[in-house]
């Protein structure tokens, strides 16, 4: 007797229609025929075929959905909710927001902020004193992260725990591992449900924006392992997805287990320039005038590097200055010698930020496969002959930095993100900050950094199928309204257009996002 099977029921299709639609497959396509997480059809709506739902999008740009290649989504969602001081302009201001922000809160509660920058202050750039912000805080416990976020702010009480840790300062402002340790005892005192909607608030924010994906970036001194699985649990859940890179030195096995797809990515071979301890190979001009701190040696990235192949991960590592970049391009050549140039290309390892380079460093990127995970925002903010790259580093390197056009045009494999909360969730201005850097010899076509900013997210997690609209590529893309008009079918991205507005994010054939 033979069993007969139920087929189940076709999934339903979806005919979005009226648009503009940003595919290689047909660059004259007004529709594009999706049936549950596929796209399955593009062309012309005059040959459309039928479909079950039929969405008239109006005119609007359908694009691939951005990705974001570096972010820290609970600080996102708390620097969203929380004090944000990007905008204070003096030490007296940062104060005078301290006070009113702790008015609002418990005897008990620390006053978390995030986003001062002093080299924006003028000639006064001397932050407050811990004392000082204890009294404009009412006593209560203090933690103001620098813009980098690798520095802060703190309190007499957070101050009092890093006494002898390099880094201290007893003035209150905490840098290297001072500052990790005045870090981990802020946040200890948020609760997990503060947490967790933090991380629910970032990433439908992340949504709103047209991204469908985001790439985590955890770590001792980071973030908490239980921080980390807590957002990788959220992935795809009606939200962007989360790939997780656990920066943590030999520890690709943690990072597995962890369920990261990488052991990389806040894993610091030295810190930031806006804190003054990126490693670079000539002196800082302002501040100390020394020349920062390297984490790493060239003998533990190889040994890293080998960690992360005996596991089958991506490694990667946080590296800004010339120096520590130089460090990190020592310990590939001593892994290559062990497993060969091709291994290490296959495996697409990163280097997050790469913000000071030279054409030895571009080429050797190029030999070793480095993905560059590059973030255009800080040329936007800190770029150029007047901000906070020239005070640091002086207008000559200033305008080398951030060198994302060269290492295009070279080879280099670039995934653009924003670093948030040191920058803002903000794609559509990144992809126009790649476009008009400060240095003209650094500028990338639309074309190139809009690719860069989806298509690149993707690579760089090994998903060469996705970030590209194409019959039997994944249904993930997101409906525009572009306010400047289309230049073909990218937005007119100039210098002072209005950015496009997202109007809906699909993830997989899932609206993940819809204006209301």
């Amino acid at each position: 007797m033979q069993t007969s099977v139920t087929p189940l029921p076709a999934e339903p299709t979806t005919l979005w229609c009226n648009a503009v639609v940003r595919s290689p497959a047909d660059p004259a396509a007004t529709a594009m025929l999706t049936r549950g997480q596929t796209i399955v059809w593009l062309g012309p709506l005059a040959d459309a075929p039928s479909a079950d739902v039929r969405v008239d999008l109006g005119g609007a740009l359908v694009t691939p959905a951005f990705v974001d290649a570096h972010v820290h989504a609970t600080d996102t969602g708390l620097a969203l909710a929380g004090l944000d001081l990007s905008a204070v302009r003096s030490a007296t201001d940062l104060l005078k927001a301290v006070s009113g922000f702790a008015d609002g809160l418990g005897q008990d509660a620390v006053v978390l902020g995030h986003g001062f920058d002093e080299s924006t202050w003028g000639a006064a750039q001397t932050p407050p004193s811990a004392a000082e912000l204890d009294r404009a805080a009412g006593g209560r416990s203090v933690y103001l992260s620098q813009a980098s976020i690798h520095s802060a702010l703190v309190s007499s009480d957070l101050l009092a725990l890093a006494v002898g840790v390099p880094g201290y300062d007893e003035s209150g402002w905490v840098r290297r591992d001072a500052h990790h340790v005045v870090r981990e005892k802020a946040f200890g005192q948020i609760t997990y449900g503060q947490r967790q909607q933090a991380q629910v608030t970032a990433l439908r924010h992340a949504a709103s924006l047209g991204i469908a994906a985001v790439h985590e970036c955890g770590g001792p001194g980071t973030s908490s392992e239980n921080d980390f699985t807590d957002l990788l649990r959220l992935s795809g859940q009606g939200l962007p997805e989360v790939y997780g890179f656990w920066g943590e030195l030999m520890g690709a096995a943690k990072a597995r287990e962890l369920g990261a797809v990488g052991a990389g990515g806040d894993l610091y071979a030295d810190g930031a320039l806006g804190s003054r301890t990126a490693h670079v190979t000539k002196n800082y001009l302002d501040g100390e005038q020394g020349c920062g701190h390297g984490y790493v040696t060239a003998e533990q990235v190889r040994d890293h590097l080998l960690d992360c192949h005996a596991h089958r991960m991506q490694g990667g590592f946080h590296a800004i200055g010339d120096e520590a970049i130089s460090t990190v391009v020592a310990g590939f050549a001593l892994a290559e010698q062990r497993l060969g140039v091709d291994a290490i290309r296959d495996a697409r390892h990163r280097v997050e930020h790469a913000e000071i380079m030279d054409k030895r460093l571009i080429a050797a990127f190029v030999e070793f496969g480095i993905v560059a995970s590059m973030q255009p925002a800080f040329d936007r903010l800190w770029g150029g002959t007047a901000q906070m790259y020239a005070q640091r580093l002086g207008v000559e390197r200033s305008l080398a930095s951030n060198p994302m056009g060269q290492m295009h045009n070279t080879g280099v494999a670039l995934a653009f993100g924003s670093d948030s909360p040191v920058t803002p969730l903000d794609p559509w201005g990144s992809v126009r900050a790649a476009m008009w850097h400060f240095n003209p010899q650094q500028r990338m076509s639309a074309k190139s950094a809009f690719a860069a900013h989806t298509r690149g997210g993707w690579r760089s997690v090994h998903r060469d199928g996705e970030g590209v609209l194409v019959p039997g590529a994944p249904a993930t893309f997101a409906v525009w309204r572009a306010p400047a008009g289309l230049q073909g079918t990218l937005p007119m991205l100039g210098q002072h257009d209005e950015l496009p507005v997202c109007v809906r994010t699909v993830l997989r054939g899932e609206t993940i996002y819809a204006q209301q």
